[in-house]
């Protein structure tokens, strides 16, 4: 039982790492516009779903963003 705990936490170490080195080189909107756009290019989504995916990601993290300052005081 030990073992599982310990892979457990050792793959939760390591995304924790992917995931910063991930902040640090590239910021999770960006992302989100280079995946819309890939598959805007590539299969075919049209213009009004692309937009769509932006802005509901966007605004989304958006008052997620003002919640931790409202929370957190800053």
């Amino acid at each position: 039982m030990e073992e599982k705990q310990e892979s457990s936490d050792s793959q939760t170490q390591k995304l924790g790492i992917l995931d910063s080195i991930q902040e640090k080189l590239i910021s999770r909107k960006l992302l989100v516009f280079l995946t819309a756009t890939g598959l805007l290019a590539s299969a075919g989504l049209d213009s009004d779903t692309w937009g769509m995916i932006a802005v509901v990601y966007v605004g989304g993290q958006a008052a997620i963003d003002a919640v931790k300052v409202w929370r957190h005081g800053g």
